[in-house]
């Protein structure tokens, strides 16, 4: 999983073979398409994985908070979002995940990721839905601003969307 995350990270879902993966993971192709039906199959899998990641990062966190109050556990769990996606190589794989979400087997990932997230967050937190909705909005502002490199631009649009 660790090598097809840097594999598809760095070009995306369209711009990785499975011959690019196989290579990277030290094994042929064909080895590859017997751990996995297909390409989607394949990146349907990264998606999950780095689902589960972002769950178990939440899950630890959320243990550790005292609070009940919905505040406290949102504001814990972006601190543990935050540390997930500081390995780039897992927030691109978010992000590819969503641009290639028309290939049915992907689409289908990426939507049971947010799902999972979201009712989770829920569940944990105890929040509205109108502070999920915002809590999951931040984060994927958050997500683009890693993803174009702009956390650290010091110009007033960079500034406003860091706000």
């Amino acid at each position: 999983m660790r090598t097809a995350i840097s594999a598809f990270a760095e070009r995306g879902y369209y711009g990785t073979s499975t011959m690019d993966v196989a290579k990277a993971a030290g094994i042929s192709q064909g080895y590859l398409y017997r751990l996995f039906k297909d390409k989607q199959t394949l990146f349907a899998a990264l998606v999950d994985h780095c689902s589960d990641l972002l769950r178990q990062a939440a899950a630890s966190t959320a243990a550790s908070v005292t609070s009940t109050d919905p505040e406290a556990v949102l504001q814990a769990m972006t601190a543990s979002f935050e540390d997930v996606i500081a390995d780039r190589d897992v927030l691109m794989i978010l992000m590819h995940a969503q641009c290639s979400a028309s290939e049915p087997v992907i689409g289908e990932a990426v939507r049971t990721c947010y799902a999972k997230q979201v009712e989770y967050v829920r569940a944990v937190s105890g929040a509205s839905d109108e502070r999920i909705r915002r809590f999951f909005a931040d984060g994927l502002l958050s997500n683009v601003m890693v993803g174009i490199n702009a956390t650290t631009l010091d110009t007033p649009w960079a500034r406003t969307l860091r706000a």
